[in-house]
């Protein structure tokens, strides 16, 4: 039986790379799993098969995170589908980067919806469902400390707004015995940042590892986090970069 046996999880923006290998990781481990996307359908319902082929229970629901009814409406349709919510792993993200000289306000105004707003909306909608014992998981970016490039300034800005959302909300949350942590991936392998990439050189320059992590390695954090281990955790912001931040 697997740590998170019985127990059930919403993984967002999960149709690939982190939020996928999350929900697969999750499966693997025993919990039912309900993933959003927001436009890639057949992406989305090859990870619910591949879960399903494992004798997983999975299912994809479509919101797009720029609407926070969509995202609630998501938490409830999961909750009503397994009985219940015991894991929300906040994963859907957007990054645009641009010199600040030439970014616009609905730039601003949609990074923000994205990667915080839903943030929000999610976490707020699942308390209808979260009991002692629960997990929200928040999905930031080692970026949140420093911003070694430019032109992320609208990025570096919103995952650093996550680290305030994450500890007010598990300040919030201690005394029912829920968890809130944000986990800060750095440079992934994945179809937005690949290992081959223009900038994957310089990316690595700045590692001590010296080299790309894979999305394996953020979902066997996550799947830490959601587990019994780190009862004891909240709060937390969890680096995970090869050294890019030392």
């Amino acid at each position: 039986m697997g740590k998170l046996q019985n127990k059930v999880a919403l993984v967002t923006g999960a149709s690939r790379g982190i939020g996928a290998a999350i929900a697969k990781r999750f499966a693997l481990e025993g919990a039912a799993v309900a993933i959003t996307y927001q436009a890639s359908k057949d992406k989305a319902e090859k990870v619910v098969h591949e879960i399903q082929q494992l004798a997983g229970k999975a299912m994809a629901i479509q919101a797009d995170s720029t609407d926070p009814k969509a995202i609630m409406m998501a938490v409830d349709k999961t909750a009503q589908e397994f009985g219940g919510l015991n894991i929300l792993v906040n994963n859907a993200g957007i990054a645009l980067y641009n010199d600040i000289s030439q970014l616009t306000i609905d730039d601003f105004d949609r990074i923000i919806a994205v990667n915080v707003r839903a943030v929000f909306a999610a976490s707020q909608a699942a308390l209808k469902y979260l009991k002692n014992g629960g997990r929200i998981i928040n999905i930031g970016s080692c970026q949140a400390e420093r911003m070694p490039e430019p032109g992320g300034s609208l990025y570096a800005m919103s995952k650093s707004a996550l680290v305030g959302l994450t500890k007010g909300i598990a300040r919030d949350l201690g005394t029912k015995g829920i968890t809130v942590n944000v986990i800060h991936p750095g440079p992934i392998n994945t179809d937005m940042n690949p290992a081959d990439g223009p900038t994957s050189d310089f990316q690595r320059s700045l590692m001590a590892l010296s080299d790309f992590g894979t999305t394996d390695d953020i979902a066997a954090l996550a799947a830490y986090l959601a587990g019994q281990e780190s009862a004891y955790m909240t709060g937390a912001g969890l680096t995970i970069d090869g050294g890019t931040n030392i």
